[in-house]
């Protein structure tokens, strides 16, 4: 029995214009075997209500404009909201250290990843979020 791919929805946070970070990553999850639905920019709504459409089992969300500690945190409340709390939500961008671990151990996000990690990493910790 095969078993199924690992669905991420990816989007830009809000009107961001720093796209080429998030399609790279997209585009490496994609040869990683999972299934990747690049949304482009979108608000938190937006994000919230497309992966609960495509099923998906991670929400990744880059943000370079700065509105990571109000927007970030907002998809994850619209996910509680939505009932969707076992969906993770990871970020990448550029940030702060100490956003990046207020986002996590205040805010709900599972992981933030800075400029800088390994792809491998990402996959990595997506693999073992989903997998168990």
């Amino acid at each position: 029995m095969m078993e199924r791919k690992i669905r991420v929805v990816m989007a830009k946070l809000g009107l961001d214009i720093h796209w080429r970070g998030v399609y790279l990553v997209s585009q490496f999850l994609k040869e990683a075997g999972m299934d990747v639905i690049y949304l482009g920019n979108q608000f938190p709504e937006q994000i919230v209500e497309a992966a609960i459409e495509e099923d998906a089992d991670i929400v990744g969300i880059s943000s370079l404009g700065g509105a990571h500690m109000t927007l970030g945190p907002k998809v994850v409340r619209l996910l509680r909201e939505r009932g969707m709390e076992n969906m993770k939500v990871f970020m990448g961008g550029v940030m702060a250290p100490a956003d990046a671990r207020k986002l996590v151990q205040e805010h709900g996000v599972y992981r933030v990843f800075l400029p800088d990690t390994p792809m491998e990493s990402i996959v990595q910790a997506m693999k073992e979020c989903v997998q168990g």
